[in-house]
């Protein structure tokens, strides 16, 4: 939805499915940049404002959408109507800016289906118990996708991005990175946690836990775009399935936290308390520091954090280090990730890149690196594993 060229180009493609014989639920996003906007407009009158007001300020992005959408549908003989999360009754809880889905009534849908009128909804949005408008988060109009769909018992939930599906690497950074054909949803999951933009992570753990098809497509181009696959695809020698990125990170370590216990639960609940997201986590048992990750726009606030508990706890030397890039490499599950980390340690080190921080589970491994090497790091890896294209 980032203009109205794209509003009229995806009216024509839901135009021609509806005359085919589809039966449609659209979820929309704001225009691009509109929620920004308002985020911004908020700022200037209340850099802290209620959340409360916050979430009744930015669901106007999403109103604005449908109702241009509908319109546009209208002009081509489509009968549809635009409908906000509260008139559906997608019902969330109660926190306001992070709400989370807990049922869509399906009552109106089916009736409006049942009538030949496709409804437009307004994604990123929902009620509370109370009545109040609430929102979901960034990308919280993919999720709203698939609750809705999940409540329909759709087909597929196709999510229509500005990308033609999912690739194995950010193509800005690597050219010759790969559209996959398909994907599982445990590796798109671990794709999506770790910096892959193209779905928001609750979206997709939402899809898998209520069995929803999920294909990702560009509403640019026509195309089978990227389906999120139950099983997992054989499309990899080397067992690994693609490379996310995060960049904009830095690192904490506090010493001497391993030798108190009670500083660490400390520490952690001050974060938490403080709507601090902590990554990465590591104990450096060389010199009993606990080292985190974090963006690198809450480094400040972190150390802050740490200052006060100083105070009460006894804490060792603090480090920071701003400017630095998270890489990720997403496997099948079957290569050894011990293995993998060794050779992603040999590759970096022959290209003089350091890495400052590892963690891996049974299908991701990620490194900390300085942002200035990410494209070559990426480039890299990305060839190394086998990933370009043939």
């Amino acid at each position: 939805m980032g203009s109205f060229e794209r509003i009229d180009a995806v009216a024509d493609a839901i135009a021609r499915a509806h005359f085919s014989g589809e039966r449609q639920v659209l979820v929309l996003s704001a225009m691009a940049g509109e929620t920004n906007r308002l985020y911004a407009m908020a700022a200037n009158v209340d850099t802290v404002a209620p959340a409360r007001e916050l979430d009744m300020l930015v669901t106007a992005g999403e109103q604005v959408s449908i109702a241009l959408m509908a319109m546009a549908l209208h002009r081509r003989g489509v009968n549809a109507r635009s409908l906000l999360g509260s008139q559906v009754k997608v019902r969330t809880n109660s926190q306001f800016g992070r709400a989370s889905i807990e049922s869509v009534d399906t009552e109106l849908l089916t009736q409006l289906l049942d009538d030949g009128v496709v409804p437009v909804i307004a994604g990123f949005q929902g009620v509370d118990a109370a009545g109040e408008v609430t929102t979901l988060g960034r990308g919280g109009s993919d999720t709203t996708a698939v609750a809705v769909a999940a409540a329909l018992n759709a087909a597929e939930c196709q999510i229509f991005t500005d990308v033609c599906g999912v690739f194995t690497t950010d193509p800005n950074i690597d050219p010759n990175a790969q559209k996959l054909d398909s994907i599982s949803f445990e590796a798109m999951y671990e794709m999506a946690r770790q910096g892959a933009k193209v779905l928001h992570p609750d979206s997709v753990a939402c899809a898998r836990r209520h069995g929803v098809v999920l294909r990702v497509l560009s509403s640019f181009e026509p195309g089978s775009g990227t389906l999120i696959r139950f099983d997992e695809p054989d499309h990899t020698v080397s067992g690994i399935v693609g490379i996310a990125v995060s960049r904009a990170q830095g690192l904490v370590s506090v010493a001497g936290v391993l030798e108190n216990p009670q500083a660490e639960v400390a520490l952690f609940q001050a974060l938490c308390a403080a709507g601090i997201d902590t990554d990465l986590v590591v104990q450096a048992r060389a010199d009993r520091a606990l080292a985190f990750t974090l963006s690198q726009g809450a480094i400040e606030s972190v150390l802050a954090e740490v200052d006060k508990l100083a105070v009460v706890h006894a804490l060792g030397e603090v480090h920071f280090e701003p400017s630095l890039a998270k890489v990720s490499l997403i496997s099948t599950g079957k290569p050894a990730m011990a293995e993998v980390a060794m050779r992603v340690n040999e590759l970096l080190e022959a290209e003089n890149i350091r890495v400052k921080l590892t963690s891996m589970s049974e299908i991701k491994l990620s490194v900390m690196i300085d942002e200035a090497h990410l494209q070559q790091a990426v480039r890299s890896l990305h060839r190394a594993f086998g990933l370009n294209k043939v």
